[in-house]
C-alpha cells in the first residue's frame, strides 16, 4: 500500500468503533469501498481482511501517526509489557466531569494518561491536568519527542512520556509526583449511584434514609469524612470492580488492542472479530 495521505486517513477508519462493530457482523462493505477507491481490489483479492487491516495499520504507523496508533502502541509497549498485571483494570476515555482521561489505570495506584499528538493544541491541557490531579495518584502526559520541552513546563508534578514516531519508541522523561488528595466533587462525578451507595453502606454500616432527590448530597457529605488513604483504597477497589474486559492482555494481533478496549470487548468477542477477519477474504 502507498503512503498517500488521503489513503492513510481513509484506512485509519478501519480501527474505529463503528467500523469494528460492522466487521463483527461480517459487513466488509466499507473496507471494500476504500480498497476500490484506491484501485486495490485486484491486488488484495484472495487476501484475508485480517491481512489487509494489519498491513494498513503498519502503513499508518509508519507514515500517519494518528491518535489511535499512538494510544495503541502505548498500550502495547508501555502498559501491557511493563505495567499491567492480572489485577489491573484499564479504562478508555474515562469521564471526569468536563474532562476525559484518554487512558486510566487502576491497580495498586490510580494513573491518568493524556495523549497529545503533533497536531493537538495544548490550550485545554492545564485544566485537564488540574482535574486529573484532584483524584488520580499519578498523572502522565504522552507527547511527541520534538515537543517535550514545551510540555515539561506545564506542571512539574506531572510525568512526561516522549514518543519518537520514527523509532516507534516511548521514553519516560520525568516521573510523576504522588498525589495525596481526592477532591470529593470530582470523585462523586466519577462514581455511579450504586457505587457511592455501596461505599456508604460498607463504610458506615448503615444507609441513612434516602430518596432519589437527596441521596447524592447525603452520600457526598458522608464520603467526604473518610480519611484520604482509606478513601483512595476504596476508590481503587470500586473502579477495579467495574465490568471492564481488558481482553488486550493477549499480545497476538495487537493492532486491535485499543479498539477492543474502547468497545470493552470480552475475550470471546475479540476472538470472534479476529476469526471473522481471518476467515473472510477479499473477493
Amino acid at each position: 500500500m502507498s503512503t498517500n495521505i488521503n489513503q492513510l486517513r481513509d484506512f485509519s477508519t478501519f480501527f474505529t468503533r463503528s467500523e469494528v462493530l460492522r466487521l463483527l457482523k461480517s459487513d466488509f462493505k466499507s473496507v471494500n469501498t476504500k480498497l476500490q477507491r484506491y484501485d486495490l481490489i485486484e491486488k488484495k483479492r484472495g487476501c484475508s481482511y485480517l491481512e489487509v487491516l494489519k498491513e494498513a495499520y503498519k502503513n499508518i504507523q509508519n507514515s500517519y501517526q494518528n491518535e489511535y496508533v499512538l494510544k495503541n502502541e502505548f498500550l502495547n509497549k508501555c502498559l501491557v509489557e511493563k505495567v499491567l498485571n492480572k489485577d489491573s483494570i484499564v479504562f478508555n476515555e474515562l469521564r471526569l466531569g468536563n474532562s476525559i482521561a484518554d487512558l486510566a489505570i487502576f491497580n495498586g495506584v490510580s494513573k491518568a494518561f493524556e495523549i497529545k499528538t503533533i497536531l493537538d493544541k495544548e490550550c485545554r491541557l492545564s485544566s485537564q491536568i488540574k482535574t486529573y490531579k484532584k483524584i488520580f495518584n499519578e498523572t502522565y502526559i504522552i507527547v511527541p519527542e520534538q515537543q517535550v520541552d514545551k510540555y515539561l513546563k506545564f506542571d512539574n508534578e506531572v510525568a512526561v512520556f516522549s514518543y519518537d514516531s520514527n523509532l516507534n519508541k516511548f521514553e519516560l522523561v520525568r516521573e510523576a509526583t504522588r498525589n495525596e488528595v481526592i477532591d470529593i466533587d470530582v470523585l462523586m462525578n466519577v462514581l455511579h449511584s450504586k457505587e457511592y451507595l455501596s461505599i456508604v453502606h460498607n463504610h458506615f454500616g448503615i444507609v441513612p434514609e434516602l430518596n432519589s432527590f437527596n441521596q447524592f448530597d447525603i452520600c457526598k457529605k458522608l464520603i467526604s469524612t473518610i480519611d484520604y488513604l482509606e478513601l483512595n483504597n476504596i476508590f481503587l477497589e470500586t473502579m477495579k470492580s467495574r465490568k471492564i474486559h481488558n481482553s488486550f492482555f493477549n499480545k497476538i494481533n495487537s493492532e486491535f488492542n485499543q479498539v477492543s478496549l474502547s468497545l470493552n470487548l470480552k475475550e470471546i468477542e475479540r476472538k470472534k472479530l479476529i476469526d471473522k477477519l481471518k476467515n473472510n477474504k477479499v473477493l
